[in-house]
Parts: C-alpha cells; structure tokens; sequence
C-alpha cells in the first residue's frame, strides 16, 4: 500500500511530509528540555527520535493520517510537527479507538500564532477526509496547548495519571460549531 502525504499551505506555514532530511531537527526539537516537559517527561534521546520519526512516516502508510513536519515560509528546517497518530496508550474504550492529536513547535517559535495556524490546518484536513471523533492528551500545565486544544472544540473528558504524572484526556466530536 502506497499513500501520498498532502501538503498544506497556510498564509505562514506549510504542513508537509517529513523528509530524511528533517531528522537532524526532529531529533533537535525532541532532545529540548522545553519540549519533553510537557510531553514525555525527559528528553528523548537520538536513537528514541529516530523510532519515532520511522513511525511518524509509517502512521500515514497503515492509517491515511498521521503527523506532518511543520515549515515555517522562508525558513528551510522544520519547526515541528503537527497532525494525528493511533498511540494505543492502554487508557479506554473512550480513547484508545479515535485518532489522537498531537502537535510540537519548537520553542522559538512559541507565542506566534504558528502552532494555531498550522494545527488548525491539519484538522481542517482531518475534518474534510476522515472525518470523526478525535483525542488529545496535555498536561495541566501545558496552558498554551490547552488553549490551543480548546480553541479547536477539545473538550475534557477526564483526568489521569500516565507514567506518574496527571493529564488531561480531552475529546473533539467535530468541527466546532
């Protein structure tokens, strides 16, 4: 089975397949302190970046979604990542089942709007060729993507602890109204 990633473009960002190329970064970006706090806890290392990485690009050939790098216009690295993934994380039928959000901008480009934009994008996408129920999962202190989350039509469905620590488990039914 073969699949083509679509590339999406906004007024500031293009969402697009991940390239070989963009490992370097990727790896970068999942090695910051900033980023892992609010997501996994630590920083990942090289080698766990690059399991990820390889499963980001298989996401899209089993599923027909999964998480597109997120460039910046003008710039040439990747600022992050941005789109929907199975995780079977092992929390419910009220979760397990529908396709989890995720998103992941560098710091730098924190504050700018451009997580917003470019994750807007990928569910409008989702919206038009899936279609569904979606999940996310943010810590509590993770405000700029619970605003993000909300902005989107995320609403709680409960809190639990994952590997020690208390998230938020929300659920998307659709398009916000």
């Amino acid at each position: 089975m073969s699949r083509t990633i679509p590339t999406i473009n906004t007024a500031r960002v293009t969402l697009r397949g991940m390239r070989p190329e963009d490992f370097g970064r990727f790896a970068q970006i999942w090695s910051m302190p900033e980023v892992a706090s609010h997501i996994t806890g630590k920083p990942r290392s090289r080698s766990r970046s690059w399991d990820a990485f390889l499963r980001n690009a298989g996401h899209w050939q089993i599923s027909g979604f999964g998480q597109w790098a997120v460039q910046i216009h003008g710039q040439q690295q990747m600022a992050g990542q941005a789109g929907f993934f199975f995780a079977a994380r092992g929390l419910g039928e009220d979760f397990d089942p529908f396709p989890e959000a995720g998103w992941v901008l560098a710091p730098d480009n924190h504050g700018k709007g451009l997580g917003l934009e470019a994750v807007t994008a990928a569910h409008d996408w989702f919206d038009r060729i899936v279609a569904g129920r979606t999940v996310c999962m943010i810590t509590p202190e993770n405000e700029n993507s619970l605003r993000l989350a909300q902005a989107l039509g995320y609403k709680l469905l409960r809190e639990v602890e994952v590997d020690g620590s208390a998230v938020l488990l929300m659920t998307r039914k659709g398009p916000p109204v």
